[in-house]
């Protein structure tokens, strides 16, 4: 808001006393006029904006120019200040309810605006209020992104829904003298019969990802186990050393060993032998109250 000079007060009283002073000291009448008329102008002519704010001033009813900000002098009675401007970024609330989406969905939109005004003389010529202005065109705006989007890009590209909506906006703005910086689309609000559906669509489809990866590890196992097969049925020898060691992790981890008949009838004789040994060794280190069972069992494995 454009205000008088803070020291306009102040330099009216030095002028009135200076024209008294001058009448009593001089008796010149037309100094003490011309003193008393110059402190009668001072206040009405200096004036000061602050660093933010741009003065648009009229000169007999026509544009004269823009001051400020800073202190700066009008002619009394000629120029007029006919608003000031404030520059700063400001931002205006929008707020859409039950807006239809392209694919007919009703929701409620809530959203920011940031504007500023960068050329004083439209934003205050071209317009007469661009306040109330910019919140109208910018509820207007909104309703159409709405409705030009599906609500699944409002929800998952709200980035390029607040890029389209400020686009939109600044087009409508830019003959006004005023940008628009930035838009953002605080909340979308969906029905919640639909937020209910949208839940179990989302749990479907993790299910259904789980269930395409079990498959995928399923396949990948059995190609493994068909390579597998293939090595064991061109190296024998391999096979049994497996198995031999399959005994021996068996015997680790309980003091009872069950082996299928072909797995022993695959074994030779000392090969099933050392393997029987080699565990009956490890097993004796061991302080069980097991350990008979696990010895009476073994020669029943080796026969």
């Amino acid at each position: 808001m454009i205000k008088s000079a803070p020291f306009a007060t102040p330099l009216f009283f030095v002028c009135a006393l200076a024209a008294a002073l001058a009448y009593d000291v001089t008796q010149s009448v037309s100094l003490a006029i011309m003193l008393a008329f110059l402190a009668l102008l001072l206040p009405a002519s200096l004036r000061m904006a602050n660093q933010w704010e741009s003065a648009v001033v009229l000169r007999l009813g026509r544009f004269h120019g823009l001051r400020g900000p800073g202190l700066f002098v009008i002619i009394p009675f000629v120029d007029s200040v006919a608003v000031t401007i404030d520059q700063r970024i400001q931002t205006a609330e929008m707020r859409a309810e039950k807006a239809l989406t392209k694919d007919t969905v009703s929701v409620n939109v809530d959203a920011i605006v940031f504007w500023q005004v960068h050329d004083v003389q439209k934003a205050a010529l071209e317009i007469a209020d661009f306040n109330q202005a910019i919140g109208r065109v910018a509820q207007t705006s909104l309703r159409e992104m709405i409705g030009s989007n599906d609500l699944s890009t409002i929800l998952s590209d709200r980035k390029t829904a607040d890029e389209a909506l400020r686009r939109s906006i600044t087009l409508k703005t830019a003959e006004w003298g005023i940008d628009v910086t930035s838009v953002e689309i605080k909340d979308v609000a969906i029905p919640p019969e639909l937020e209910n559906a949208m839940s179990r669509q989302a749990q479907a489809e993790r299910e259904r990802q789980a269930r395409v990866t079990l498959a995928s590890a399923e396949e990948e196992i059995a190609r493994r186990t068909v390579i597998a097969a293939s090595l064991y049925e061109q190296h024998p020898v391999a096979l049994q050393i497996r198995q031999m060691g399959l005994v021996y992790e068996m015997g680790q981890n309980s003091n009872t060993i069950l082996i299928p008949t072909d797995v022993v009838n695959s074994f030779s004789g000392v090969s099933i032998a050392t393997a029987l040994a080699a565990n009956r060794g490890i097993n004796s280190k061991r302080k069980s109250s097991a350990m008979p069972t696990f010895r009476s069992r073994l020669p029943q494995v080796a026969r």
